[in-house]
């Protein structure tokens, strides 16, 4: 893919993809509605403006051209695997709480479920009537949601992110829209992804897709652009690096 405009990355405040967008010479911003990091570019209602598109009046998606590319990390929070364990009444969380009480939880969870759900499928559709290129990123892994209830299948899933230096192996799923994926192999050589890799210490507290658990490295967020937005090959790469590791 060619990026001749920029890239416009949604639900991000960390700066990790932009910053190695930029570092590649394509300019690139963070949209979020917070900015714990000091790095969001642009702190915007990210809901509000799916909404607005959708519903035909005027919002940032009004600035985004077809040149442009949206990476969009919508938030996983009712979709991944842990919240499908809440929607039921064996969920520990409700292990102090009536059947009725328990149940009006469940009930809430869904709706906002339901709510979440409505806004990426209109995330999708406001970029696929617009003609924008888009790829949005949830996880794939056990019992998610997204599984068995989307409008698309992914375009894209990668199994094991530490295979491109994260430090989870969590696999996450892409879909693609007005664009398709490059496919390569590229990665760093092997002092600085073994290091990356192996010995790496995240801060350990994963949460519900907590910021600390959706947290993604830089080795991963430039391999990945590398090797499956921008199908370039890296300078010093070992494409086998990982042949003995699986």
């Amino acid at each position: 893919m060619e990026i001749k405009g920029k890239v416009h990355c949604f639900f991000e405040q960390s700066g990790t993809f932009k910053n190695e967008f930029i570092k590649l010479g394509i300019p690139a911003e963070d949209y979020d509605i917070q900015n714990n990091f000091g790095q969001t570019d642009h702190m915007n209602d990210l809901f509000k403006a799916i909404e607005d598109a959708y519903n035909g009046k005027p919002s940032l998606f009004d600035n985004i051209k077809p040149d442009d590319l949206i990476l969009a990390f919508f938030p996983c929070i009712y979709f991944c695997c842990l919240s499908q364990m809440a929607m039921t009444w064996g969920c520990v969380n409700y292990r102090k709480k009536t059947v009725r009480e328990a149940t009006e939880l469940i009930l809430e969870r869904t709706k906002d479920r339901e709510k979440f759900y409505a806004l990426a499928i209109k995330m999708l559709t406001v970029a696929q009537e617009r003609g924008l290129r888009l790829i949005m990123e949830n996880p794939w892994s056990m019992q998610t949601y997204l599984k068995a209830n989307f409008v698309k299948a992914p375009d894209l899933v990668d199994m094991d992110r530490t295979k491109r230096g994260d430090h989870y192996t969590k696999p996450t799923a892409y879909w693609y829209i007005n664009c398709e994926p490059t496919h390569g192999m590229s990665y760093e050589k092997p002092k600085d992804v073994r290091k990356s890799v192996i010995h790496s210490k995240p801060s350990g507290k994963a949460g519900l897709c907590s910021e600390e658990r959706s947290m993604i490295s830089p080795d991963y967020a430039r391999n990945f652009i590398c090797d499956f937005i921008l199908g370039k090959e890296q300078t010093h790469t070992e494409r086998s690096l990982f042949d003995n590791y699986e």
